[in-house]
């Protein structure tokens, strides 16, 4: 019994960190502190542990020596990384889930990219853009498919939210009109290779560091 419940707090400790992460709430290369999340949880550093490995799983956290448990960096290279396996997970799971596509799911892409076009802050933008996507590829109906692709969006958020922290500008989506375009008229293939290069655009926005200097930051805008 001990041990559930201590999974159970650390499958939320991990969750709640996880979003704080990905939303750009805590910096890439802070340290992740035992005693002070434990304190704010109000439980024993077990589950602290136990997330912390959760998150080192999910390539969120690093256990490094003498340095702690930080929050992991990244790179232009992993950035790449992601795009190019989006392109190539989301385009088959599109090639499959093309036959199953309603005039109803479609109407609802459209309108998840209006809402997009709309956005007023990059949260909002990946919101609905995140939903555009899994609207279009869920009737594929591959299950273990559709979870890598959420992880590689949650990566993608994670790149997105870190470059832009502010200055997001409104912006029409074309790719995903033309997208919806081709799968209208029965142009699965179309729609797939329109996707995977869309997936594959990558911007930089400048980020100010905590000294005050100034870095290019790198995401996936797409």
């Amino acid at each position: 019994m001990a041990k559930e419940r201590h999974d159970t707090i650390a499958s939320r400790i991990s969750r709640v960190l996880a979003d704080r992460i990905i939303r750009g709430e805590i910096a890439p290369d802070a340290r992740l502190r035992q005693d002070h999340i434990a304190e704010e949880f109000g439980t024993s550093h077990v589950p602290v542990r136990e997330a912390f490995r959760r998150l080192e799983a999910q390539g969120l956290a690093i256990n490094l020596p003498r340095r702690g448990v930080r929050v992991a960096s990244f790179d232009l290279k992993e950035v790449r990384e992601v795009a190019e396996m989006r392109a190539a997970l989301e385009g088959l799971a599109l090639k499959h889930a093309a036959q199953h596509l309603t005039p109803a799911i479609l109407d609802a892409a459209e309108e998840a990219t209006r809402e997009g076009d709309a956005a007023g802050d990059v949260h909002a933008w990946e919101e609905a853009n995140r939903r555009f996507h899994r609207l279009i590829l869920a009737p594929c109906g591959m299950v273990r498919l559709l979870a890598a692709i959420d992880d590689l969006h949650a990566a993608s958020a994670r790149f997105l939210f870190s470059a832009w922290q502010s200055g997001w500008e409104k912006r029409t989506d074309h790719d995903h009109r033309a997208i919806l375009a081709a799968l209208r008229q029965g142009r699965a293939d179309e729609a797939a290779a329109i996707l995977q290069k869309h997936v594959q655009w990558i911007g930089r926005a400048p980020v100010r560091t905590p000294s005050g200097s100034t870095r290019e930051a790198f995401a996936i805008v797409g």
